[in-house]
């Protein structure tokens, strides 16, 4: 039995999508059940999942707005099954999707499997320098699949108790920022080994412009101090930075594998990674900030 975890938040369009998608699973439907996580939205899915219960079997959990890595932790604590895997509102799995994984989970259940992520969105030049920037970070950290070192969080499976022991996500990651990366790094703290998966296919629509491309990146940078700040306090050692190296093999990357429009790709990561900076300069001056600390303790104060 696998439990499928969807957190959503005010996109019942995508997710209906979504959940479609999970009717033409080759897996046994008595053999996996779906888990959708309201995680605050003002938009009733009730009719979203209502007609689709008799093709899926399909549960919603409505609770306060957490950010994704709270919505996923309550899913998984409603889950039933033995495994779970995680997906998002805006993708759309291929239909051996789950097949793929339950065999690897199989073969071995203490490990993290990671699919492979493709565009839906192609014409749209934002979304596809996102999606290469991941593609990018992918070969970089997984180039042996199983000695893989970072998956996001719309395609991996587990064991659910496992995750539970883990202490599941992160939730001092109150938006998409981050958390899976840090998830992925405990693991294998914690000795937990990571496998990369690249038959388990997603399709992915995260529709960008410009502006939300720019604040995207910038939420990545957020997530990026906090992932080193939970690295720190762990092992007690300051990360380090990334070599050189990895920053121009990232600008290079469009050229190199041949992508549409490379130079106009190679502009936007350039951009990414200046609003990355951007969002981990702004996240650090505001944990250093004084006034910011102050505050923090009379609240904490007043809670005592």
């Amino acid at each position: 039995m696998i439990s499928i975890i969807i957190p959503t938040y005010n996109r019942p369009v995508l997710l209906q999508s979504c959940l479609e998608a999970m009717t033409r699973l080759q897996y046994p439907k008595e053999h996996f059940e779906v888990v959708v996580v309201d995680d605050g939205g003002n938009v009733d899915l009730d009719p979203v999942i209502g007609a689709l219960r008799g093709a899926l079997s399909v549960r919603l959990v409505k609770q306060e707005n957490t950010g994704p890595g709270g919505a996923r932790n309550n899913g998984v604590a409603h889950a039933t099954g033995k495994f779970i895997a995680f997906i998002d509102d805006d993708c759309s799995p291929f239909e051996d999707w789950l097949t793929v994984l339950a065999r690897r989970l199989e073969q071995d259940s203490s490990r993290i499997y990671g699919g492979h992520t493709l565009n839906a969105l192609e014409s749209n030049v934002f979304t596809s320098a996102s999606q290469s920037l991941i593609d990018y970070l992918y070969s970089y950290y997984n180039g042996d699949a199983e000695k893989a070192r970072f998956f996001t969080a719309n395609n991996m499976a587990m064991d659910r108790n496992l995750f539970l022991t883990s202490g599941g996500f992160d939730i001092s990651f109150t938006e998409a920022s981050g958390e899976d990366r840090e998830l992925c790094d405990r693991w294998l703290h914690l000795g937990g080994g990571l496998s990369f998966v690249p038959e388990a296919r997603i399709l992915h629509r995260h529709e960008l412009n410009l502006g939300s491309f720019l604040k995207q990146h910038f939420i990545y940078g957020t997530g990026a101090w906090r992932f080193r700040e939970c690295k720190r306090l762990r092992d007690r050692v300051r990360p380090k930075l990334e070599p050189l190296v990895f920053y121009v093999n990232l600008m290079r990357h469009a050229c190199m594998k041949k992508l549409h429009r490379p130079f106009l790709l190679s502009l936007l990561l350039v951009l990414s990674q200046v609003a990355n900076f951007a969002g981990f300069v702004w996240a650090k001056f505001k944990e250093m900030n004084p006034f910011a600390s102050r505050s923090n303790h009379a609240v904490k104060a007043n809670r005592s």
